[in-house]
């Protein structure tokens, strides 16, 4: 008898149709890896949806979950990747694949996670936290990085370089957040590192991948319009190459992450900066992480297959 499982994707926030396009593609691995599968939509207006689309509310959704052996989330974004999909699943007392709720809102939350970082060690841009009311405050002198809070995808992040650019960049970034952050602009370059953790308390570290960046920030544009450029595996020496992995593993359980995260850093002249933590990132099988683990060995069908068993051998050793 096959596996249920429910795939999850959707949400109410600028990464729905990424969502819906990790969704689909895990939908389609697990059904070719012998997986029965259902899916579940989240719409962008709050209503859930089943697999013909057909609107079922949040009672038919919990339902469903219900008849499932594993939950498998992709909501990318808040009101998902946030924890509160994480809250519904423990809830409803179904196993699912990925973070729980703490690590899901702190890594979601851009500003506690450099605080996160902070605490372990981890050097992370010098930065500002401002709201609407605050906002009128601050006096730029010098370039730096806008961009939301709690956002995904670089939506809403802009690099402002002289002071006239501020206002726009303020409003496109107070468009999807009641808090902005606003950050020194580092130099260095781009690398991210996909973390992998088991059941047993072994954690796998993926080839990392280098971002090849002709503009100084990668931006929303950048990441989807086709024109970015990879180098997996990154070429880094064997110093810089242990001071990222062990970072991003020092990220990982200060967050108290599950599954795969993919922790993203600039490689300076003097060691790893943290940039930001996805504890959702995508995952389609050209998503970067699932690359990145395919370039180690461990193919797409393989990696998804792995999270749904560590989800069911965990949500086994969970009192009812």
């Amino acid at each position: 008898m096959s596996l249920r499982v429910v795939v999850i994707g959707g949400g109410q926030n600028c990464e729905h149709e990424v969502s819906l396009a990790s969704a689909a593609a895990v939908k389609r691995a697990l059904s070719h890896a012998g997986y029965e599968v259902v899916g579940l939509t989240l719409d962008e207006a709050g209503t859930w949806r089943d697999e013909e689309l057909r609107p079922i509310g949040l009672a038919g959704a919990v339902q469903v979950i219900g008849t499932c052996a594993v939950v498998v989330p992709m909501l990318h974004g808040p009101h998902g990747e946030d924890g509160t999909l994480a809250a519904l699943c423990d809830l409803a007392q179904v196993p699912y694949v990925g973070s729980g709720v703490g690590a899901g809102a702190v890594g979601m939350d851009k500003w506690i996670t450099k605080l996160v970082a902070q605490a372990v060690g981890i050097p992370v841009a010098s930065g500002r936290l401002l709201t609407r009311s605050t906002a009128a405050s601050y006096v730029w002198t010098h370039p730096v990085v806008v961009k939301p809070v709690a956002a995904g995808s670089s939506h809403g992040v802009s690099l402002v370089r002289d002071r006239a650019g501020l206002s726009a960049a303020l409003d496109a970034a107070f468009a999807l957040d009641e808090r902005v952050l606003v950050e020194e602009l580092i130099t260095g370059r781009e690398i991210d590192v996909a973390v992998l953790g088991r059941p047993d308390g072994s954690r796998m570290v993926a080839p990392l991948i280098e971002i090849l960046l002709s503009e100084a920030i990668f931006d929303h544009e950048t990441k989807y319009d086709g024109s970015a450029r990879f180098r997996l595996p990154a070429v880094v020496d064997p110093v810089a190459q242990k001071a990222l992995e062990s970072a991003a593993l020092a990220m990982y359980d200060a967050l108290g992450c599950s599954g795969v995260a993919r922790v993203d850093f600039f490689l300076t002249v003097d060691g790893p900066v943290l940039n930001e933590v996805n504890t959702a990132p995508g995952f389609t099988e050209q998503s970067q992480a699932p690359k990145m683990f395919a370039a180690g060995g461990t193919a797409y069908p393989e990696l998804l297959d792995l999270l749904v068993r560590d989800a069911l051998a965990v949500g086994k050793r969970i009192p009812a």
